[in-house]
């Protein structure tokens, strides 16, 4: 490739610059996970106050010569925006002395593991070694006939793994509830409306039930099933309006007034997809009854709004590439999906960030 002229000169190190930065980009995922297994988020806020390095050094439970290690994961952890340096006076015995300390960014908090939205269930097991190692195989996994980059790297589906490792299957339930309380006491603060036209509802594969158990408080008198999975439900306990039931989706779902479908569809492909639909269908009453299914996922708005929100549907698009059958929809995606499965109507209300509420009639 020759060079011309300067033009060309800095077009080619900002290629380099562009390339590097998306080699490397694995390193801030990484780096806040180091710092959420060391508690770091956790020690500063308990600190009370901007902290020293010198502090949060005493306060570690590392090796006391990690010291400007330390300090080099919390610069770039500033960097991209999980913690703030603040100046700070502290009092020596002959003169004032200005130095820095370390604060919580707003979205550290969602890193607290006594936060009850933390999202730091979720951030573990997206990281963990059995999710990451299928990345290493995408390139393998398109030139054999294999379902997905999961089974390339591991020989078996996820949910078939799930199914037989207690610890996937424990750390993967957690990070579905994490994201479940999150979500839904943002559902339920300002979409309550939607639950109030029914008596009975279906969370489908509801996991452990954080969803169901939220509703089923916020509505007593509102009948609520948490349905998934046997290996998922065995031994949990329901209340008064609540109970849990196993089974697979694709076969029979229970029937109610209302089918809630929260972040299952993405998970599977279009002709799976209207399989479960249908099955909703079959389960839910008729709309002049009330009846409807509630689908939280995402719906894709390529090209248009937010750029970094963009980006995250698409990461998670090939997520689902990689793990499951599974991929994010447009709007366009979603409509064609209830034709086909037999709904007559739709509404969507994007309330939900990433994602939108999706109300779906027989």
């Amino acid at each position: 490739m020759a060079l011309q002229n300067d033009e060309q000169c800095t077009d080619l190190l900002h290629s380099q610059a562009h390339i590097w930065n998306h080699i490397f980009s694995f390193v801030n995922s990484m780096s806040l996970k180091c710092a959420i297994q060391l508690q770091i988020p956790d020690i500063i806020n308990r600190h009370g106050a901007p902290m020293l390095l010198s502090e949060l050094m005493d306060a570690l439970s590392i090796n006391k010569e990690r010291g400007h290690s330390v300090y080099r994961l919390m610069r770039i952890l500033v960097h991209s925006g999980f913690f703030v340096k603040q100046t700070i006076s502290t009092t020596g015995d002959d003169d004032e002395e200005e130095r820095e300390g370390y604060m919580l960014a707003p979205a550290s908090r969602l890193l607290l593991k006594e936060e009850p939205l933390s999202v730091r269930p979720f951030l573990l097991a997206m990281l963990d070694p059995i999710l990451l190692d299928p990345w290493q195989h995408m390139s393998k996994w398109f030139q054999n006939d294999d379902v997905n980059s999961f089974h390339t790297a591991h020989g078996i589906m996820f949910w078939d793994f799930a199914g037989q490792d207690p610890n996937l299957n424990q750390f993967f339930n957690e990070a579905m509830g994490s994201d479940a309380r999150l979500v839904t006491s943002v559902v339920l603060k300002h979409c309550r409306n939607v639950f109030k036209s029914f008596n009975s509802i279906v969370d489908v594969g509801g996991g452990t039930g954080t969803v169901a158990k939220a509703i089923a408080e916020a509505f007593p008198d509102l009948s609520c099933i948490c349905f998934d999975l046997p290996h998922v439900v065995n031994g949990l306990v329901g209340s008064k309006n609540l109970s849990f039931l196993g089974g697979d989706m694709f076969e029979a779902i229970p029937k109610a007034d209302a089918v809630l479908l929260k972040w299952i569809l993405h998970d599977w492909s279009d002709e799976e997809c209207i399989k479960i639909l249908m099955q909703c269908k079959e389960a839910i009453s008729s709309k002049e009854n009330g009846g409807k299914l509630i689908i939280i996922d995402m719906v894709l708005k390529d090209g248009e709004g937010d750029k970094e929100l963009l980006e995250t549907q698409l990461f998670y698009d090939m997520l689902m590439m990689t793990l499951v059958t599974g991929r994010e929809r447009s709007e366009k995606d979603w409509a064609k999906l209830f034709l086909d499965a037999g709904f007559s109507d739709y509404k969507i209300t994007p309330i939900l960030g990433l994602r939108s509420l999706i109300e779906v009639y027989p």
